[in-house]
């Protein structure tokens, strides 16, 4: 959510998000919760690289982060904690501050029913294609992990982080964090709004937000099934074909294609018979994608 709303804010250097951010913000600025007006999350959220309180980050419990949960944890942050971390704020955004550091309680209950507007309006509706892409990021990066491990993870992360004489370093314009304790947890979070750049997140679990693989093509319509390959395959198995450029589930698959979620099953296991598709488990989430052997298919027939 956060990295969303600097997209907003500067969507020129997020341009493979244009096509988002030119369909939601009408709506958002209608909803109150975007531009100069706009309420609390507007002005906490300020753009890169200006500071953003560390509240609004709380570390996710686990693989699949519920948003309940997590507007829960914020609500119940102590006021002192609000104080200090408003307190990092440049002063020309005091004013639309001012509430919540007088009342932090108040305040925070304000925040969470903004977020949840926003979730609605911005997220909500793209949140199953955001979730595959996000699913099939956590699966490569457990396979690089264990091929490669810590290191081998780190150092391909991101231009800007590296892993170096056993200490992790990240090129953060005008990061003001202090050195993270040595023998810390860290949580990687792939994220598909913080691109070109990473978010770094110091406190007592610190997190790295980092761009996740395949977004390029995140907005982009479906590609046009190659009239060659649907001779051989039918239409229907080569527009999933088409379509499984990155892994993805079942609904997602039925949601592009038009299909019945039984009719894409059916289509992939003769799929996978076939040694056209790979599918493999991710949490709840079953993901396919193509083979090498399907790729050479699409090349040839392209």
């Amino acid at each position: 959510m956060a990295a969303s709303i600097r997209v907003l804010r500067d969507p020129g250097e997020h341009a493979i998000h244009l096509p988002w951010a030119r369909r939601v913000r009408p709506r958002l600025v209608e909803a109150g919760l975007v531009g100069p007006d706009a309420g609390l999350l507007w002005h906490l959220v300020p753009p890169a690289p200006g500071y953003l309180a560390d509240f609004l980050t709380p570390p996710p419990a686990g693989l699949s982060p519920d948003l309940a949960a997590e507007l829960a944890a914020l609500r119940s942050t102590p006021a002192a904690t609000v104080r200090a971390h408003l307190a990092h704020y440049p002063p020309d955004r005091a004013p639309a501050l001012a509430a919540l550091r007088a009342d932090p309680q108040a305040g925070l209950r304000r925040l969470a029913e903004e977020i949840e507007a926003y979730w609605r309006i911005a997220l909500a509706p793209d949140w199953p294609r955001i979730r595959v892409l996000l699913d099939a990021e956590v699966f490569a990066r457990a396979h690089r992990l264990a091929e490669d491990g810590a290191a081998g993870l780190l150092n391909d992360l991101h231009e800007r982080v590296r892993w170096e004489d056993d200490t992790l370093l990240i090129a953060q314009r005008h990061c003001a964090a202090p050195d993270v304790p040595e023998g810390g947890a860290l949580v990687l979070v792939p994220s598909v709004f913080v691109w070109p750049s990473v978010l770094s997140i110091a406190g007592d679990t610190p997190q790295l937000a980092y761009p996740a693989r395949g977004l390029g093509a995140l907005w982009e319509r479906p590609a046009a099934t190659p009239d060659a390959l649907a001779a051989v395959l039918g239409r229907g198995r080569a527009q999933l074909l088409t379509a499984l450029a990155a892994p993805t589930c079942g609904t997602e698959l039925a949601r592009r294609t038009g299909m019945s979620r039984a009719g894409v099953s059916q289509h992939l296991t003769a799929l996978r018979a076939a040694g056209l598709v790979a599918t493999h488990r991710q949490g709840r989430t079953l993901l396919s994608v193509r083979t090498d052997l399907a790729e050479a298919l699409l090349s040839a027939s392209a």
